[in-house]
């Protein structure tokens, strides 16, 4: 028996590896839960989904994070209820007790309600719906090489993006780099640089969250690569055939969603008030209305910041939070008192192509091939590990010297395909 408390983390993502980190090494026992075995550097996700960089650059074992420190302990699993009466975590036929609670499940797409255009228009969000949209971008241009029909090979080279925020407008900027400068010597029956690449936005403008300015350059930017943006443009339906924007239906076969994410279950986990994108309403300490001892982070968080909007859900974000609640338990154990959190605001970065970024440094304004470098030096910065920051360098200086993608392997079960052949036994 030990009088140690326990504190179960529930989310490998920035703000719970960021809340191990702090506990790490402490006189406190850790339960890291995740359903995955690695972390993920989620920024990156969309350069895995068009062949710039490999999953391994990006993602990281839990483990391995935590090896040198004995009091963190993982749990690979998948949380199905909590009981905060009980103060237990319910992951399928497991019950993990817990003197202090960490809820950092992060968010998941959200379709607004059209849930069965996941089917057809894949978010980003890990590292299998990376892999499947590469797969779906690279083997759009063989099937266009291989058709015979005009009319099918002009919808297998449109590639539509849902949503103008930094997914949206990283994700565009890619896919036309990807056909107009990696592929655009790689096939002799088609020219990918004839690809068409429409990115959908909603409202007025993209990048929101930008100060207009930069808003204005991210569109014209994208337009002098070859982005068609459509801003004030609903989709209002996504089939296996195309998209209808506006008035248009848009024949296509790649259709990639950025416009939304929402929190599932933590209503329904704990009876407490949500958001209209399931975020849990925190106190000013992050912990939720009654129970001391169980804190929500990161994207799963509604919290309250300035003007009346709430902390962004990015990555800096999620690490503040994860950072604090580490300290605010600690604290807690040892009978101080923890000031209420606040949050750092350091600003806003997207990238739109080569040599092509917009920063917003909290009024300090940067475009341009210098923003650009910024933002590589800033993500490289905050990659976790020795290893990941070296490999990533490499990979951005050879394909900035050669103008290069990454390897262009198409992998996984083929259109067609029922089984991967099995090689009998050999007796």
């Amino acid at each position: 028996m030990t009088d140690r408390k326990r504190v179960v983390i529930v989310g490998a993502g920035f703000g719970g590896i960021s809340a191990a980190k702090k506990l790490a090494g402490k006189e406190v026992d850790v339960v890291l839960i995740d359903r995955r075995n690695h972390h993920l550097f989620q920024p990156l996700l969309y350069q895995v989904a068009t062949a710039d960089l490999s999953p391994a650059e990006i993602a990281w074992p839990i483990r391995s994070i935590f090896s040198s420190y004995a009091n963190v302990s993982v749990f690979m699993g998948e949380v199905t209820g909590l009981d905060l009466a009980g103060r237990r975590v319910i992951a399928g036929d497991r019950d993990l007790g817990f003197d202090y609670l960490v809820i950092a499940t992060g968010a998941v797409t959200s379709y607004f309600g059209n849930d069965h255009w996941a089917k057809v228009a894949p978010g980003l969000k890990n590292i299998t719906e990376a892999t499947d949209i590469r797969k779906r971008l690279l083997l759009a241009f063989e099937q266009a090489e291989n058709s015979e029909d005009p009319e099918e090979r002009r919808r297998l080279l449109n590639f539509i993006v849902v949503g103008g925020g930094p997914t949206g407008v990283e994700m565009a900027g890619a896919i036309a780099e990807l056909a107009k400068q990696a592929l655009s010597h790689d096939f002799r029956r088609i020219d990918p640089r004839d690809a068409r690449i429409i990115l959908a936005e909603g409202g007025p403008r993209l990048l929101a969250a930008f100060p207009e300015d930069l808003s204005d350059y991210t569109q014209k930017s994208l337009e002098n690569i070859g982005v068609e943006v459509r801003t004030n443009h609903q989709v209002s339906d996504i089939t296996a055939l195309g998209a209808q924007i506006g008035d248009e239906f848009i024949p296509s076969a790649n259709v990639i969603w950025g416009a939304g994410v929402r929190v599932d279950h933590l209503g329904d986990w704990t009876g407490h008030e949500t958001d209209r994108g399931g975020r849990m309403m925190v106190n000013a300490d992050l912990s939720i209305p009654g129970h001391d001892d169980v804190f929500v982070i990161g994207d799963a968080a509604h919290v309250p910041w300035r003007d009346g909007l709430t902390v962004p859900g990015i990555a800096p974000a999620a690490k503040q939070q994860g950072k604090y609640v580490g300290a605010r338990i600690l604290d807690h154990m040892a009978g101080r008192k923890t000031k209420p959190f606040a949050y750092r605001h350091a600003g806003n970065l997207a990238t739109i192509g080569r040599h092509r970024a917009v920063i917003d440094f909290n009024g300090f304004k940067l475009r341009g091939w210098l923003a650009w470098w910024f933002w590589g030096l800033a993500h490289i910065y905050f990659l976790i590990g020795l290893r990941a920051p070296a490999l990533v360098m490499v990979q951005w200086v050879w394909s900035y010297l050669f103008r290069k993608k990454g390897a262009r392997l198409i992998t996984g079960q083929m259109p067609g395909e029922t089984a991967d052949p099995v090689t009998p036994p050999v007796n």
